[in-house]
């Protein structure tokens, strides 16, 4: 027999796993207001003279006037390093990019690029989510930023949300260079494959129906298999730490929640590093 959707008493069209917990009316994260234990309806903070209760987001952080305005920061980050680019020419490319490798001169001395040239290169692991080279592939991913990330935004908490983004940056920089380290590799996909995770985390955690976000991001999958000089070592990487962020904010127990929330950034992100290091110890050996 199937089960019957369950949807906010004030957006019918709005599933939800979410009850208040004094009328236990379903409620969406629009009408939620946290609670000393859960989350209650604006209705029963209202009665109870709640005024002073502090809305809050699904993941526990603060809702803000522009719910979108890291969102924005980061598109035009991404559009400012754009332009410099373009301005200063390949240069600054070489010096931000991403990428690990090591070869020999013709002397037959041992010469290193990149994150294995030393420790004062490592910055290219997140400079190099904020590089791109072509006009389709920036517009494409500051595109899917706009898409995926703004509402994500909303629903996590600025703080939580710049968390996820530059930890899965981090993750998917790793990944090329355990499984790419001689490729050149730029670009914000990792980041935004973090956003993708995330938000199938966010879906399956209110009980929505999961198959829009599965199916796009099937079609990114598949894509970054099939199209040339796509790095699927970095969509991978952001991907999969991007997910595991979001399983530590979103089913974080009320009681330990940012023990949890931030506790589970930080693992991912020393992951991220040893996993980089491992990488660059391998191709200088």
């Amino acid at each position: 027999m199937e089960q019957q959707a369950v949807t906010c008493y004030r957006h019918p069209d709005r599933e939800t796993g979410i009850r208040c917990t004094r009328c236990e009316r379903p409620i969406c994260p629009d009408c939620m207001v946290s609670a000393s234990v859960g989350f209650q309806c604006k209705e029963c903070v209202s009665q109870r003279g709640g005024s002073h209760v502090q809305p809050r987001t699904i993941a526990g952080g603060s809702v803000a006037a522009d719910p979108f305005l890291v969102t924005k920061i980061l598109i035009g980050l991404n559009i400012l390093v754009f332009i410099l680019v373009k301005a200063v020419g390949d240069r600054l490319l070489n010096d931000l990019d991403l990428y690990a490798v090591c070869g020999h001169d013709i002397t037959g001395q041992q010469l290193c690029f990149g994150v294995s040239e030393g420790p004062g290169e490592w910055y290219r692991l997140l400079t190099s989510a904020f590089l791109h080279q072509e006009y389709w592939h920036i517009g494409f991913n500051l595109l899917s930023l706009w898409w995926i990330g703004a509402p994500l935004e909303q629903r996590l908490g600025r703080s939580r949300y710049t968390a996820l983004y530059f930890v899965s940056a981090i993750g998917g920089s790793a990944a090329v260079l355990l499984l790419a380290p001689d490729a050149p590799t730029l670009g914000a996909s990792g980041a935004i494959f973090g956003l993708f995770g995330a938000t199938a985390v966010y879906m399956r955690r209110m009980r929505y129906d999961m198959r829009p976000v599965l199916i796009l991001l099937g079609l990114n999958i598949f894509f970054s298999f099939t199209w040339a000089n796509v790095s699927w070592q970095g969509h991978l990487g952001g991907l999969v730490t991007g997910t595991i962020v979001a399983i530590g904010m979103l089913y974080a127990p009320r009681e330990r929640r940012d023990l949890v929330q931030w506790g589970t950034c930080a693992a991912v992100f020393v992951a991220s590093l040893a996993v980089a290091a491992i990488a660059v110890a391998q191709v200088t050996s």
